[in-house]
């Protein structure tokens, strides 16, 4: 019993050792809806960031904390598009956790799709999430997006050896023939990853789509 007591004194001091902003910060990760609405009546701000610069919206597309992710949404002082210390936003972790609900949400809010660097494309073609790739793309995002290294989601795609989600983007016009700034292509990626079937089909297709511009190039003008 006095195990029990002291651990139970301990966990309580160290909840109350926590700063205001520790507390929003723990109940975004933990989908505490609750904790986070009254810390919000209390005057926080729901662009809150924690100690590594994360904003809170950010946390709870992270730790897919939906409904405190809504309810940030529904604060009109919300940054949708707020960037953490490496670039990313929610739309980006939203995409990666292939969590079609809030990738929607922000959407609707008016998230960009298109950044420079890794884009929300990347994230859902790393993690073959092909609901959220033809959703980006329905709302202009650009397919051959570059990462800092001229990485195209196609080349994520490849990378991750997913059929359908390569597929999805040539279908939406990403183009196979590109390499990034090391010289690799997304049939390299494939073909690293010991995917051979899909970098030959990868290769076969930036064949097609080298001979369909030689064949443009190659034919006669006409007009003025």
């Amino acid at each position: 019993m006095l195990a029990i007591a002291t651990a139970m004194l301990l966990h309580a001091d160290f909840a109350a050792a926590l700063s205001p902003v520790e507390q929003l910060v723990k109940d975004a990760s933990f989908n505490d809806v609750n904790g986070v609405k009254h810390a919000l009546a209390r005057g926080m701000d729901p662009n809150t960031i924690d100690k590594t610069g994360t904003p809170l919206l950010m946390i709870a597309a992270r730790e897919k904390s939906d409904d405190v992710a809504m309810l940030l949404l529904n604060n009109p002082k919300t940054d949708v598009d707020a960037l953490d210390a490496a670039q990313e936003n929610a739309l980006m972790f939203a995409a990666l956790n292939n969590d079609l609900p809030l990738v929607k949400a922000l959407i609707d809010k008016d998230a960009e799709v298109n950044k420079q660097g890794w884009t929300p494309l990347h994230y859902a073609a790393t993690s073959s999430a092909d609901d959220i790739i033809k959703l980006l793309l329905d709302e202009s995002a650009y397919v051959d997006a570059a990462s800092p290294n001229g990485t195209t989601p196609l080349m994520m795609a490849a990378r991750a050896g997913s059929v359908s989600t390569v597929n999805v983007l040539l279908d939406g016009g990403a183009d196979p023939t590109l390499k990034n700034q090391l010289g690799i292509s997304a049939a390299d990626f494939a073909r690293q990853n010991n995917n051979t079937d899909l970098a030959n089909a990868l290769d076969a297709r930036a064949r097609e789509v080298l001979d369909q511009r030689a064949k443009k190039a190659a034919a006669p003008k006409t007009g003025g």
